[in-house]
């Protein structure tokens, strides 16, 4: 394993954690306060995964000026609510203490700000099995991605060749693909399968065990090689 795959990326939510509540729920405080009524929270899950600017962008039509503003609103209910309305997906800790007795390295890589993801991994306790863990910044930076996992590259010395992107949306498997990472996409989050195929995801899981299998195999394959 040490000339092949040896370290895991991770999205946090829709692929460790399920946010909707939290996410929906803030999103809709934020709308509100434009005026703008949701019939239901269910018909905000768009917003989880991609960056929170980009999507009042193009989800909602907003402007830049605008977007920027339900951000902060956003934010508003998210700091002190929203955060905790959220959950560990099942089988999670499972795979991740599996992936590290079997001598991976792990990371998170998330679009949310760092200061939030630090906050939510310590609530849920998954903060002991990663090495690192990268996202934005509160001022907007670093929120691609591409540039997210360039951080963990970088910050830790990691080589594109060793390492593995799993997430739930295309903007997981773009980001790796930008940065020459093989990628895995997963189908417990909020992405379909025509969503990561399309993105170009190199493997696709159904399930949370399938994504531990899936990595044995790949290291099974480059040991035979």
């Amino acid at each position: 394993m040490k000339d092949g795959l040896q370290h895991i990326l991770f999205d946090l939510d829709g692929t460790l954690t399920d946010p909707k509540e939290g996410i929906t729920k803030s999103v809709e405080y934020a709308l509100n306060q434009f005026s703008i009524e949701v019939e239901h929270p269910d018909l905000l899950t768009p917003y989880i995964g991609p960056p929170l600017f980009d999507s009042f962008v193009e989800i909602q039509g907003f402007t830049p000026e605008a977007a920027a503003q339900a951000v902060e609103y956003y934010r508003e209910r998210y700091r002190t609510l929203g955060m905790f309305e959220n959950q560990v997906i099942p089988g999670i800790p499972a795979l991740l203490e599996s992936l590290r007795d079997k001598g991976f390295t792990l990371y998170v890589a998330t679009s949310k700000p760092i200061v939030f993801a630090e906050q939510i991994l310590r609530h849920y306790e998954l903060d002991g099995y990663f090495t690192y863990a990268a996202g934005s910044n509160l001022d907007g930076t670093r929120s691609k991605k591409r540039e997210v996992i360039q951080h963990v590259l970088d910050e830790c010395n990691v080589p594109a060749a060793q390492a593995l992107m799993i997430g739930d949306r295309e903007h997981d498997i773009i980001g790796a693909k930008a940065c020459v990472v093989a990628s895995m996409g997963v189908l417990f989050g909020y992405g379909s399968e025509e969503e990561l195929s399309a993105a170009g995801a190199d493997t696709i899981a159904h399930t949370v065990e399938e994504v531990g299998d899936i990595i044995v195999r790949l290291q099974q394959n480059e040991l035979n090689r």
